[in-house]
């Protein structure tokens, strides 16, 4: 009679809590688990050529579906392979639940080859970390593994699995996991003094992150809004948490440089923060970052983040959905005409102020129309005219990202994700995970050639496993963000300006995109002009397969002077 393993129980454990999809990179120390997948038809094996692509692609797909999904990874060195891109899905709260393999207990202390303390490495970019070191506590462990995850702040988690322990007899039952039930809402009367501090103010502001989506709070939220007349900025805002085309969208605050967030957060004598924490740049400003006097709310699922790095008046944990719902509820019947009606005047205010700006970028794109190579507009102008209104995208245009959204004017929620936590090349992995995610819909990711040379294998996996992704690498031969940066940074810093360090240049050799791409078999276009535009997008959307679209263009980097 054949034993039953602790390998066969872990998955069907994945299986008895929903999760039927594991991305991984596979090795030695996770062969014995590895080797029992094909007793499990309904438990499908994404591989990924690197770590990174199998944690980047999990964290799409978690993103699109709100669901966990399990990263393989290889002992110590799979997992420092990966674990940047764990940073990432930590920061933005992704729930992955990262495994890797090591050859046993019985080796510890012989500290052989490839030993690592698993762990310890997990640690610092996981909610939770541990090692099974009883067989008795595998499905345990995975249990909780899985709800630590799922309980928000959602977030990624590590289990280290020692083959022997594996390997043994399980003689524990299989139950799905238990998720809390998190949905709350504040009692009536904190709303109300809430109500208090925005309906007065003349100058009010939103500040919102991706807590908003997974709550699914977009309609309250803009209820909310168009009652106060409120600009509506993003921290942390990387899916639909507010229509791109509603005119009191205003775009992200500053990702970089605290001193662009607080030139706009300082206008205002009212803030109301949902789903994020503030503020989520790399050099953040440390103090004067709101008006004095100026009244801030801060609404959220997680409490950590409230009040973390900057004081509020009131700090509300919630789930921002029925939160934001229930607080335009009171907003409406406490407002005075005279307040609705001026909510309505800055609404048009910011409206024309908006369209203006916009116009003012359409004839600056008009101007590059015929540029060669291609502005990228020129690009986004065509393409927009053709795709389906349910096309599913993966933004990681960086410094072409701006131009990307002006075109596509994203607004439907679950239909737009853009790269978020800093970890450079998720654009082509992210685009596999939303396939996975979708498979019936059109699904195109958009990457430059810096982010896309981080992660190129993932064309093999696509075309391994017939997905008709679509991906458009925008190769200005350069790292732009970095110079767009740098250049920044001189002005903060007043340094003089300076020539720009070579090797933020990709143009020693040439980066032939098309090329690798049919050598791990996904056929691709090259576009440099104008009039090889729509024949090569006719071509990408036609295709069946997955497809590569190499778009040339110009360095677009702003003057700071």
């Amino acid at each position: 009679m054949n034993r039953h393993t602790c390998s066969q129980a872990m998955i069907e454990q994945f299986l008895a809590d929903g999760i039927h999809l594991m991305f991984g990179n596979p090795g030695t120390a996770e062969q014995g688990f590895l080797t029992t997948l094909h007793q499990y038809p309904e438990f499908r094996y994404i591989l990924c050529l690197q770590e990174a692509v199998a944690v980047a692609a999990a964290d799409a797909y978690v993103r699109a579906t709100h669901h966990p999904v399990v990263v393989q990874l290889h002992a110590g060195v799979g997992l420092g392979n990966g674990i940047g891109m764990i940073l990432q899905a930590a920061t933005c709260n992704s729930p992955l639940v990262v495994i890797a393999g090591e050859a046993g207990l019985r080796y510890d202390a012989l500290q052989a080859q490839m030993y690592a303390d698993l762990v310890s490495m997990a640690k610092p970019v996981t909610k939770w970390a541990t090692r099974v070191v009883d067989t008795g506590s595998v499905l345990r462990v995975i249990r909780r593994a899985v709800k630590v995850a799922m309980t928000p702040p959602v977030g990624p988690v590590f289990v280290c699995l020692p083959a022997d322990i594996m390997e043994s007899e399980c003689q524990q039952e299989v139950i799905s996991t238990t998720i809390p039930v998190t949905s709350n809402l504040p009692e009536y009367s904190i709303l109300e003094q809430a109500a208090r501090l925005l309906q007065d103010a003349e100058h009010p502001m939103l500040i919102i992150g991706d807590g908003v989506a997974w709550s699914g709070a977009q309609d309250a939220l803009q209820r909310v809004a168009e009652l106060l007349g409120a600009e509506v900025w993003g921290a942390n805002s990387h899916e639909i948490n507010f229509s791109f085309r509603h005119p009191l969208w205003q775009g992200e605050l500053g990702h970089v440089f605290g001193s662009k967030s607080s030139a706009i957060t300082r206008q205002a004598d009212a803030i109301l923060i949902v789903g994020t924490y503030v503020f989520p740049e790399v050099y953040p400003n440390l103090s004067n970052v709101f008006a004095p006097g100026a009244k801030i709310i801060h609404i959220d699922l997680d409490a950590y983040s409230i009040g973390k790095n900057f004081p509020v008046n009131l700090g509300v944990v919630g789930d921002p959905k029925l939160t934001l719902n229930a607080l335009a509820n009171i907003l409406e019947n406490k407002m005075t005409p005279e307040q609705k009606s001026a909510a309505r005047q800055r609404t048009e205010k910011i409206s024309q102020i908006k369209d203006q700006k916009l116009a003012k970028q359409n004839e600056q794109d008009h101007a590059q129309r015929e540029d060669v190579p291609v502005a990228f507009s020129r690009f986004m102008e065509e393409l927009s005219k053709v795709l389906p209104s349910d096309v599913v995208i993966f933004d990681e245009a960086l410094t072409a990202s701006g131009t990307l959204t002006r075109y596509l004017k994203p607004h439907l929620a679950g239909y737009f994700f853009q790269t978020r936590g800093g970890s450079l090349g998720v654009g082509l992995p992210g685009a596999i995970g939303l396939q996975l995610a979708y498979p019936d819909r059109l699904v195109i990711g958009f990457t430059g050639d810096g982010g896309g040379m981080a992660t190129i294998q993932a064309l093999w996996t696509a075309a391994r496993y017939k997905l008709p992704a679509k991906f458009v690498i925008i190769n200005n031969a350069s790292y732009a963000l970095l110079k767009v940066n740098v250049l920044q940074y001189w002005r903060e810093q007043r340094i003089p300006a300076q020539p720009l360090p070579e090797f933020y240049n990709l143009d020693t050799p040439c980066i032939d995109f098309v090329g690798m791409a049919q050598a791990m078999g996904v056929p691709g276009a090259r576009i440099e002009t104008p009039d090889q535009i729509m024949p090569g997008i006719k071509r990408m959307l036609e295709s069946r397969t997955p497809f590569l679209l190499e778009v040339v263009t110009t360095e677009d980097i702003p003057d700071f002077n």
